[in-house]
């Protein structure tokens, strides 16, 4: 069995792959603060024993990675692994300005992705960023756009409006909302949505001018299923979609 782990800034999301089939996944906290053996003893806990003969790993989060493998070193030191960083072979061709700025969650996002399509493609990253990544023709990771996240948007506001607060991210009734509440539902969720297909319909005409079409959007990410029901632009959800890329970077170096 193979386990991947993704740590991101918000949660760390867990999958246990046999063969090609994600057969579990969980998503917990990501907390900087925890210790390797704090790590050992919560993923330990999760897989019930699972026989783990791989892993592979990244994360977003410098304090975490570097317990992360402490982690591995103490308890798992005979299981190869691979985390995605500098080195590591990816198979992805990075067209940015400085490759060292491209979070390894976009890179392998932007791997699993075109495994899936085998063409063009925007992945919309629902986390603690909302993530735009360009997969160019032939797998290229291109750049994209980066803006504040849901959950980000919805802490500012609570924190800088006296008389607006912190609600639970649901559809409302409608639109129009008939309580603060549901005024702030409505903002958040709608105005996301709008902003995702305003920024996709900018970046496929820019890639993709003489055949939009052709262009797949993916959505992933712990938000995405708040999001992508009101979506004209997403054509996929993906949710386990860097799990995917982390067991495919695995098979590359491994």
């Amino acid at each position: 069995m193979l386990l991947t782990i993704d740590i991101g800034n918000t949660n760390t999301v867990l999958g246990i792959w046999d063969g090609e089939k994600l057969s579990h996944s969980w998503r917990i906290k990501t907390d900087a603060r925890n210790t390797a053996d704090e790590l050992a003893l919560t993923y330990r806990g999760l897989l019930h024993g699972s026989d783990v003969d791989g892993i592979a790993a990244c994360s977003t989060v410098p304090a975490a990675l570097r317990e992360l493998r402490n982690m591995l070193d103490a308890y798992y030191a005979d299981v190869p692994t691979v985390i995605v960083e500098p080195g590591v072979r990816t198979g992805v061709p990075l067209h940015y300005e400085n490759p060292k700025e491209v979070g390894p969650d976009r890179i392998v996002n932007t791997l699993a992705a075109y495994h899936l399509v085998q063409g063009p493609a925007i992945v919309v990253d629902f986390g603690t960023s909302t993530n735009f990544d360009v997969v160019g023709q032939h797998g290229e990771f291109l750049g994209g756009a980066l803006a504040p996240g849901i959950e980000i948007s919805l802490d500012a506001l609570a924190a800088r409006a006296a008389q607006l607060r912190k609600v639970e991210l649901v559809e409302p009734r409608s639109p129009i909302g008939k309580s603060t509440v549901e005024a702030l539902q409505s903002g958040i969720l709608y105005g996301f949505a709008g902003q995702v297909d305003g920024l996709v319909r900018r970046l496929v005409r820019t890639l993709a001018p003489d055949d939009p079409g052709s262009v797949e959007v993916i959505a992933t990410g712990g938000l995405a299923s708040l999001v992508i029901g009101n979506s004209d632009t997403v054509t996929r959800h993906e949710p386990d979609l860097t799990l995917l890329g982390l067991r495919l970077v695995f098979e590359r170096n491994l």
